[in-house]
């Protein structure tokens, strides 16, 4: 997989974004401003599996640049996997975190963090300080705003820079749509959250969206509506939103590992503990192996995977 700054995008200067895809959030790159005591920073840093190629793609970006600052909009496996790399590589880096987990970090708790529930992997890093809601970092010599945004994930935040009306999303909007609202998982009432989160957004009033998959995109109004038409089919049937988690979690193994022996897949399906939860919650009428078992065949059916002589093969 390649990245590199994506071009043609109304950005503000000293700002490059480089989009890796759906395994690793995308990664944003500040360079110093002229005069710019802060330094260069990086917003998001990829899952586990990519931390060397996010090692490299920084570089690449910083060119003679130290990094100075990691910052996460919240600590899902693909937003800061690839933290502890970045620090080994450069110590002096402080790694500023969404609030509302600092504690999990500090004492290294994957259970908390979620990382024990879905089945990933993110290696231990430290951390310097949280990223507070309603106040501002100074990225490139501008002061980006601080906003809570829970919904797909309680603690995360988004940054908005009003001058350029440039929006980090992370992932409470994607061009179609918005990430799993986790906490419904866990039967945490989530739904009005994601709600007030694209209200909030489009009071901001963006421009441009980098969002934490995809391309940039600044269509907005559009993503907005997409994303509420979405909403709005999970809460009349949350069992639409219980199944699109289970297949997407699937499929991120997948894009992991790339190709696996079938029954290892439901293996692991089987020993990771957000699957037992949606099954128990909205699937219980279904034998936990024939729903698990309905779940790569759905990723067959919708030429999200392939088998192939007992293998299953990512597409």
């Amino acid at each position: 997989m390649q990245a590199a700054p994506m071009p043609a995008a109304p950005l503000p200067s000293g700002m490059a974004v480089l989009e890796r895809g759906w395994l690793s959030a995308n990664n944003i790159v500040f360079l110093p401003a002229p005069g710019d005591a802060d330094g260069a920073a990086v917003i998001d840093t990829g899952y586990a599996s990519h931390a060397g190629q996010t090692v490299l793609l920084i570089e690449a970006a910083l060119g003679s640049q130290p990094l100075a600052r990691i910052l996460n909009t919240h600590l899902h496996s693909d937003h800061c996997g690839g933290n502890a790399a970045l620090q080994a590589r450069w110590p002096q880096a402080q790694t500023l975190i969404a609030p509302g987990q600092a504690g999990h970090v500090r004492h290294w708790d994957p259970q908390a963090l979620s990382y024990t529930p879905t089945g990933q992997d993110c290696p231990r890093f430290a951390m310097s300080g949280v990223l507070q809601p309603g106040t501002s970092v100074r990225l490139s010599g501008r002061d980006w705003e601080i906003h809570a945004a829970p919904g797909h994930d309680p603690h995360s935040v988004i940054f908005f820079e009003p001058h350029s009306r440039t929006l980090i999303s992370a992932d409470a909007l994607w061009e179609n749509g918005f990430g799993v609202v986790f906490p419904e998982i866990e039967g945490e009432s989530a739904f009005d959250e994601v709600a007030a989160t694209l209200d909030l957004i489009e009071r901001l009033a963006p421009r441009t969206i980098v969002p934490g998959h995809g391309s940039i995109f600044t269509c907005v109004d559009a993503a907005l509506a997409t994303a509420r038409r979405r909403l709005e089919g999970f809460v009349r049937a949350p069992e639409r939103h219980a199944l699109y988690a289970a297949k997407v979690l699937v499929k991120y193994r997948l894009l992991d590992w790339q190709r696996v022996r079938a029954g290892d897949l439901l293996a692991w399906v089987a020993a990771t503990p957000y699957f037992g939860v949606l099954h128990a919650r909205h699937f219980g009428d279904t034998a936990f192996l024939e729903w698990a078992h309905g779940l790569v065949d759905a990723l067959e059916q919708s030429g999200a995977a392939q088998r192939q002589d007992g293998w299953l093969l990512n597409i």
